[in-house]
């Protein structure tokens, strides 16, 4: 067997009271098996600490991530042409970075995909929410749908590195769920697909091994 296998990466990780527990898990499983025809089953978990003050949340840490992603890359390029890691989980890329930097030293052709829409929100907001909408709507309850905090991610970076989601948003939210339509979940979808196909078709791994 050969080809480019595309593998979801995603978290097992809360996403404020409205949205299911593998909410990126889901998304990149629906990038990855719209992009490709070669699709692995998702990697569930991931480095999700800086939610594990919120009852759920299940993170196996940087290091054991780092690990498993190495050793499924060694062992998928036996037979695969490319490995693709398509990642719905910020808290994933640090240990995304490393794995690659190291796969591809030791001259295996893998990389990885970013499912960040451009100009999305951070976590559990109107992004996230409209693609749930559009992928797997019996799981989300809008009824239970507010406002978290919608300052800009980069200035909550240094809070969430040190693990204080809940002090900077109590219900866990980094954005606005409220006007999430399916109707916009299926735009980013789309958009998101055809940045994959066509990161792939071009494949330039930039210096951290991301599909662009």
């Amino acid at each position: 067997m050969s080809g480019i296998l595309l593998v979801p990466t995603g978290s097992c990780e809360q996403h404020g009271p409205h949205l299911p527990f593998d909410t990126d898990t889901r998304i990149a499983t629906a990038v990855a098996t719209a992009g490709g025809e070669l699709v692995a089953p998702a990697l569930a978990y991931g480095s999700s600490g800086e939610h594990e003050e919120f009852d759920g949340t299940v993170s196996i840490g940087h290091e054991a991530l780092r690990t498993m992603l190495i050793e499924f890359g060694r062992s998928a390029c036996r037979w695969a042409d490319k490995v693709v890691f398509v990642n719905a989980h910020g808290g994933n890329v640090p240990a995304l970075v490393s794995a690659i930097r190291l796969l591809r030293y030791e001259h295996r052709e893998t990389a990885w995909f970013a499912c960040a829409p451009p100009e999305g929100d951070a976590h559990a907001g109107h992004t996230e929410t409209s693609l749930m909408l559009a992928i797997a709507p019996e799981t989300v309850d809008m009824a239970k749908a507010a406002p978290g905090n919608t300052t800009p991610l980069e200035d909550l970076m240094p809070a969430l590195r040190s693990g204080k989601l809940r002090e900077i948003s109590p219900n866990g939210v980094l954005g606005d769920p409220t006007g999430a339509t399916p109707e916009h979940g299926h735009e980013l979808l789309n958009t998101l697909v055809s940045g994959l196909r066509t990161a792939i078709e071009r494949w330039q791994p930039d210096s951290h091994g991301r599909l662009r």
